[in-house]
């Protein structure tokens, strides 16, 4: 499925090919940290697929609990996650879902690292809601 996709302000667009039946929500520690949130969404897309249209984003690199250096790119403006990647010559980008203009049409179909998973995420479905604020 083709995809496109922007950070919050716009500056870093891009473009890139995913399989949507990849879609994985992860709940390490890092994730929680990076979002803010209880966990991530990530879907990969191949190296030879992904195309930057607009900006440069920042980056660092972050050693994970399993041992493995990843980059992190997000737009030093607004400060989005943009993708995740291998430090050198990556094969592949793991990309941030909420950035996905089409993040509707994916549902996630694993989830990953869930000994860090937040207890309460699992009851989502019992929290009182409101459409709007």
């Amino acid at each position: 499925m083709k995809i496109d996709g922007r950070c919050h302000c716009g500056r870093i667009t891009f473009e890139a090919e995913v399989d949507p039946a990849t879609v994985t929500i992860c709940h390490c520690t890092d994730c929680q940290m990076l979002t803010g949130s209880a966990f991530r969404a990530n879907i990969p897309t191949s190296a030879a697929t992904f195309v930057l249209r607009s900006g440069t984003p920042k980056s660092y690199v972050k050693t994970a609990e399993s041992g493995n250096k990843r980059r992190h790119a997000f737009c030093g403006d607004c400060g989005t996650p943009i993708y995740a990647c291998a430090v050198e010559d990556p094969s592949s980008y793991s990309l941030r879902v909420g950035t996905i203009t089409q993040r509707a049409a994916f549902a996630p179909r694993r989830q990953i690292w869930r000994r860090s998973a937040l207890a309460w995420a699992d009851r989502l479905a019992d929290v009182p809601r409101a459409e709007k604020g």
